[in-house]
């Protein structure tokens, strides 16, 4: 895969800011759907960004359901690996994806000698906080249709949430059985709360205007 960088920087802004130096130690992996890039427990070696597919850091629960700890469509995954001596979950595709690999110690010396680059990765990881701010809230939520209503309000638009996976992967990142996600989704729908349009939720206004 041939790393088309202006192409790459136009949706991910913080590619932009790649210096010379560490665009020249960069290499492209590519995963199949399902295969693991790295397990819990391995000690990092790199950074990882995602250019095409999806890869979502899991872990497992001693009764073998899984928890989404973060998906990423597109950019760095696992930023907190930078200075971590082990990785605290998996990362597995969920997709045929490919990757950006950044040697870890070409990272991070560009990080201390590029104000520039530093200044954009801080910018980056300040919107993760808020992301992951935004996540703990929700999922600190009593009930199926409270989890389902943040999502949509916290992440859609004009009241209006456009599904990019499945449901039964949404459900896992909103801490749910697929089974008790599709039985709020039935519940909110009955109620006149929500309308469902294929991947497309949107909520009612009040007085059932959308």
């Amino acid at each position: 895969m041939t790393i088309d960088w202006p192409a790459l920087a136009a949706d991910r802004p913080e590619l932009a800011h790649i210096p010379p130096a560490l665009r020249d130690a960069v290499r492209v992996r590519e995963l199949a759907a399902g295969e693991t890039l790295f397990r819990q427990g391995d000690r990092p070696q790199a950074m990882h960004c995602v250019i095409d597919g999806e890869v979502r850091l899991l872990r497992r629960s001693p009764k073998g359901s899984e928890v989404v700890l973060q998906r990423s469509r597109g950019g760095f995954f696992a930023e907190a690996s930078l200075e971590a001596k082990a990785y605290h979950c998996d990362a597995v595709a969920l997709a045929d994806s490919g990757l950006l690999v950044f040697p870890l110690r070409a990272f991070r010396a560009a990080l201390e000698d590029d104000a520039v680059f530093r200044n954009a990765w801080m910018a980056l990881l300040a919107r993760e906080v808020r992301r992951l701010r935004a996540r703990c809230e929700r999922l600190s939520l009593h009930g199926a249709e409270a989890r389902i209503l943040h999502a949509i309000e916290s992440e859609g638009s004009a009241g209006s949430l456009l599904l990019t996976q499945s449901r039964k992967a949404w459900a896992a990142e909103l801490g749910l059985t697929h089974e008790a996600l599709y039985r709020a989704l039935a519940r909110l729908q009955a109620s006149g709360t929500l309308v469902l349009d294929g991947a497309r939720l949107t909520l009612r206004q009040p007085g059932g205007r959308l």
